[in-house]
Parts: structure tokens; sequence; C-alpha cells
């Protein structure tokens, strides 16, 4: 009696396709892309072996090629790629988020940029003043040296499992009061298409295949956040009198020791705090007599924080962060 045996003859290349696309179309936000390149063509030729007298040689025949072309899948991924809240303040501009924009699908495409700043659930709204992308690739923002995003002129076309950071720049309006926070939203789509996952653009597909929505609709979003940190700082300056005669009288001969104090409250910090006190008229500026929190400073304009320069004293306390507290204190001798 005659049977047929078929023989499937495929690759684990193709087993390897047909899983990663089944879980690629089960995921909500694939990090990577799915399976087997856009345009690759998968062949596969099955054979039929059979014994012309039964129970004698047996033979065999091939069936024909059937070539499948592999679709480009459509999807991508938004990230806000910083740590924590971008600190920032009041009326400050140029205030950089980063993001990282990955080409989830299948093959090479391109991908349109676009922010959202008043898309609420925030208490203030930036101003986006330019998307700006990674040129050098280094994870950093470069003026001058990353490019400017213009839209329809050089939207990135990323490969598949490629990542570009993407820097979206803004303005924070001068109304923002302390520890309030502000969203941009980055979005990108495929140039290609986009929509329900399953819809399929015929033809457009990298390699002449078509192009098929994935999971993500070929479209992403991530927010960055803004936190503002609105710094003051208070300033007291007090005098004590020791007289000659150990009272308090403001005599001449009498040392006057002035103490200097800033405080900074808030949530922000303030940068390169400097105090400055001119030698009073009347008065003699006691050589060696000043400090920074209880430690003697040189008069010397040197490496210290501290100096005399003939007519006043001068003490850098640089970056004070909230809740910080500097202490100056120099002596004079009443005329």
């Amino acid at each position: 009696m005659t049977y047929i045996q078929c023989q499937r003859r495929t690759t684990a290349a193709l087993a390897t396709a047909v899983s990663a696309i089944a879980v690629a179309s089960l995921s909500s936000s694939p990090a990577a892309a799915a399976g087997t390149p856009a345009g690759t063509n998968i062949q596969n030729v099955a054979t039929a072996t059979y014994e012309p007298v039964p129970g004698g040689p047996a033979t065999s025949v091939e069936s024909n090629t059937v070539t499948l072309k592999v679709d480009e899948l459509l999807d991508v991924a938004v990230a806000w790629a910083d740590p924590a809240d971008v600190a920032s303040a009041p009326a400050a501009s140029g205030q950089v988020l980063r993001f990282n924009v990955t080409n989830a699908g299948n093959g090479s495409e391109s991908f349109t940029l676009g922010t959202i700043a008043n898309g609420g659930g925030d208490d203030f709204d930036p101003a986006v003043t330019s998307i700006v992308l990674d040129s050098n690739g280094n994870g950093a923002y470069d003026a001058g040296i990353d490019t400017v995003y213009a839209a329809g002129s050089n939207d990135p076309e990323l490969a598949a499992d490629q990542s570009l950071t993407v820097f979206v720049l803004s303005s924070i309006p001068a109304a923002a009061l302390d520890a309030q926070r502000g969203k941009v939203e980055l979005t990108a789509t495929a140039k290609t298409g986009s929509g329900a996952p399953g819809t399929s653009f015929a033809g457009l597909g990298q390699g002449g295949g078509d192009a098929v929505v994935g999971a993500t609709g070929a479209a992403a979003q991530d927010d960055g956040w803004y936190k503002v940190g609105k710094a003051a700082i208070g300033f007291t300056k007090s005098a004590s009198v020791l007289d000659p005669w150990g009272g308090a009288t403001s005599a001449p001969g009498a040392v006057v020791t002035y103490t200097l104090t800033a405080t900074v409250t808030g949530s922000g910090s303030l940068g390169n705090v400097r105090i400055n006190d001119p030698i009073p008229a009347g008065t003699s500026y006691a050589a060696g007599s000043l400090t920074l929190d209880g430690s003697s400073l040189s008069d010397a304009a040197d490496a210290d924080a501290g100096a005399f320069n003939g007519t006043g004293i001068s003490v850098g306390l640089g970056t004070l962060a909230s809740g910080a507290s500097r202490s100056v204190t120099f002596k004079v001798k009443i005329d």
C-alpha cells in the first residue's frame, strides 16, 4: 500500500520569527524590535516520499516553493530619561528634559516628534521653546552642537531597535511657585502611518512588503517633569561692643564685633552668595579678625573664602541650599 509522508523543511529562524511576532502582538509596550527584519523572504518547500511499488524502493517529489515577505511592524517607545524632576526656577529659560525614543518595530522608520505642555495634571504649563536631537550621541545636551529638530525637515530615522536621545527645552513661567511641578509630554509617531493595531499600509513596508501597525499604534509618548525651587535669603547684621574698661560703651578705643548671618529658605538653592561689608567711617579694621562659621580667614585675597581689601571685607559663600545658614564676623576699633 502506497503511503505519503510529508516532511516540512523550515529554518529555525522562521520558528523564532513567528514566536517573536506573536509575543509582540500581545505586548502593550514592546521594549525591542519585533522579530525577523522587514523585507526578509521566508521560503518553504515540502517533500513527499512514497514507494512506487509497495515494499519497494522509496522515491520523493518536492512541492513548489512558497515565499512570504515579512511585513514591516510599526512600533515605537518613548521614555523620560531624567532620574528625577528637573530642578528649575521661576522665569528660567533653556530648561532641559531628556527622553529616549526607540524604534520598537522590525524595520528602519522615520518618526515625527511633538510636545504637549498643557495636558493638565500639573501645577503650571512650561513653554516649550525647542526639541533637540542628540547629534553626537553622548546623552547630554550640548548647545550649538546638538541639532534643533524641525518637523518634516529632519525627522529622525531609526533602524530596528535603535534609540535616540531627544531633549526638550522649555521656559518656566515667572508666576510658578516654590515646589510646584510642570509637565511636558514628548510624542513620537511613525511617518509611514499609525492607527489601531493591525492597520495595514499596502506596499509601504521596508523591502517592498506592507507596513502593519503594532501594539503601540505606531505612536508613543511619555511625560517629563520640572520642579520649581524658589529659594530666598534672610540676611541680618548685629553688633556687640567691648570698651577699654570692660563695658559696652561706644567710646573711642572700643572694639565692635559685627556678625553677619545669611539663611536660605524655600526648596531651591542660591548660587554664588557673597557677603560684602565696608568698614564704617570713624573705625579701623582689626587685622586678622575675619571669620566664617567660627573659622579664621586670612585678610589676603588667597585660596580661602574671605579677604579684607583695605576698605571692607568680602566673603564668598558659594551655592547655598535651602536650610543653609552661614555666619561671618569681623572686628573694628572705634577711632
